[in-house]
């Protein structure tokens, strides 16, 4: 390009090279990008990028040139804005996302009040499925409470190449697999669950399950989903609307992951084993406990040493002969120096803090695991196994390509995977399985499944409760915690946990 002596005619050649420089780099930058991400339909972004750069046939700023320096300054906020949110949902959606732990299920691991950054690169990030939505929310808009999210257009799963695969250990997030169908008055409370629970309500069975046939006992859960399901939908004063939700929009979960694809996985008292191996335990583990002390209550200091929070410091309500009864059955009989029963604290202990406590024989007089018939039911519900979650399985892990022999006491298990997660129709006749309108005995699995499961054993809702998480729920990998605050302390007594900044999430 040649340039004159005159400054006010070659400011406009330089501005003009300066543009096919920065659109150069631009372009070549989207470019690898859309190369990464394996989609070809981001090209049709390029003409755009050029106007913006070269052309200008589009007034992208037009209101600079306003007259009005109210217009001026509402407009450079609304770009500002504009921007700000363009780039946070694209660095959402690729690169990292901020979450919050809400619950306790993966103490002392991570604590409630913990805000992780979250890796979507370490497993490679997901293509959205719902590609049009508002940033920063997940599927619900605040104060509006409707949809954050347009159904259409709706793209298939695919994955982008990341920096590795999730590994056995790995505290992980994921999309809530049983989140797909929610009852917005119980949105604590998986759909499947409630609908079990209310069936059971509705259709109470004196009969013990022990006594029944396979397919005896296959139409009495048959009963309980479908009569359950019916009563929720025919209530919604009660339960609410209910909604379906995409995969990606389904709430956000954090768990370890106990087992990889092709495991057999199998938990005997509370041991986890896999292929017939136990498995070492983190560090962190905790089981529910009845604490019982020798007479007085269990000071707030200790509780504050120990690192267990208010919500989790119950005392046990011994004041009728039904309580009393239970407490004696698990050998808390103690009493106090005036002949009552003493003070009974149901907590979850690390075995660390077990061992503190249980040290202290001035205070504490027995403790007692939990028993494992407080878990309630299991999956799958409508299979009857006699499984619990300290006694579970053993059940394999789906793997992509393995193939498995259906059978009436299997199928219960996979079924949701066949069925909700691979999209196929499943139907069982009186002379076998249909599989898209096939008859057949096997099936070809398409994906990957983990199970993911709670440091916090018995506080702790995860595959126990819900099945497999297929690899399309797969969202990344917590790498930091980055703020830690804690509920239970006031801003000038320990609020920031301070300890906790920018701490590597351990997996191990």
């Amino acid at each position: 390009m040649e340039f004159t002596n005159n400054p006010k005619l070659d400011r406009p050649k330089t501005r003009r090279k300066s543009a096919w420089i920065k659109f150069t780099v631009v372009t070549l930058l989207y470019l690898l990008f859309l190369i990464w991400i394996r989609s070809w339909w981001g090209l049709i972004v390029l003409p755009f990028i050029f106007d913006a750069y070269i052309t200008k046939f589009i007034p992208w700023g037009f209101w600079k040139r306003s007259k009005n320096a109210a217009v001026r300054s509402v407009m450079s906020w609304v770009d500002a804005i504009v921007f700000a949110l363009v780039a946070v949902y694209f660095v959402n959606l690729y690169w990292f996302q901020n979450y919050q732990i809400p619950s306790s299920s993966l103490e002392k691991s991570l604590l409630v009040g913990d805000f992780l950054y979250v890796s979507k690169l370490s497993y490679g990030p997901r293509v959205p499925q719902t590609p049009l939505s508002m940033p920063l929310t997940q599927h619900t808009l605040p104060l509006l409470n409707c949809k954050s999210y347009l159904d259409w257009p709706h793209w298939d799963y695919k994955r982008v190449p990341g920096f590795g695969r999730v590994k056995l250990n790995d505290i992980v997030v994921f999309n809530f697999p049983a989140g797909d169908t929610v009852a917005l008055n119980h949105q604590m409370e998986d759909f499947y669950s409630l609908c079990y629970r209310e069936g059971r309500r509705l259709y109470p069975n004196p009969v013990q399950m022990d006594s029944l046939t396979r397919t005896q006992q296959r139409a009495i859960y048959d009963l309980y989903y479908e009569g359950g399901r019916k009563y929720v939908l025919d209530n919604p004063q009660m339960y609410g609307d209910i909604v379906v939700r995409p995969v990606d929009r389904r709430e956000n979960y954090v768990k370890r992951c106990t087992g990889l694809p092709g495991d057999t996985l199998q938990i005997i008292d509370g041991q986890l084993y896999l292929n017939g191996n136990a498995v070492p335990n983190p560090e962190n583990l905790q089981f529910n406990y009845f604490v019982q002390t020798t007479g007085p209550l269990i000071p707030e200091t200790i509780f504050r040493e120990l690192g267990i929070s208010k919500d989790d410091q119950w005392l046990f309500p011994a004041n009728d002969a039904e309580s009393l009864a239970v407490l004696v059955s698990m050998g808390l009989d103690a009493t106090d120096t005036q002949g009552r029963p003493a003070p009974v604290y149901h907590l979850p202990l690390t075995q660390k803090m077990y061992d503190t406590l249980a040290g202290n024989k001035r205070l504490v007089a027995r403790i007692v695991r939990e028993p494992a018939a407080y878990g309630g039911d299991v999956y799958p519900l409508n299979l009857y196994t006699r499984w619990t979650r300290d006694d579970y399985g053993p059940v394999w892990i789906p793997a992509k390509g393995a193939s498995i022999r259906l059978t009436e006491d299997n199928l219960p298990i996979y079924r949701r995977c066949i069925e909700a997660y691979e999209g196929n129709t499943l139907e069982q006749r009186a002379d076998g399985i249909y599989i898209n309108g096939q008859k057949t005995d096997t099936y070809t699995f398409q994906m990957d499944y983990y199970w993911m499961m709670g440091d916090n054993r018995h506080n702790s809702l995860d595959s126990r409760y819900w099945g497999f998480v297929p690899e399309d729920h797969v969202v990344g990998k917590p790498l930091v915690v980055w703020l830690s605050l804690d509920k239970d302390r006031d801003w000038f007594d320990g609020k920031i946990r301070w300890d906790r900044l920018f701490k590597w999430v351990d997996n191990n």
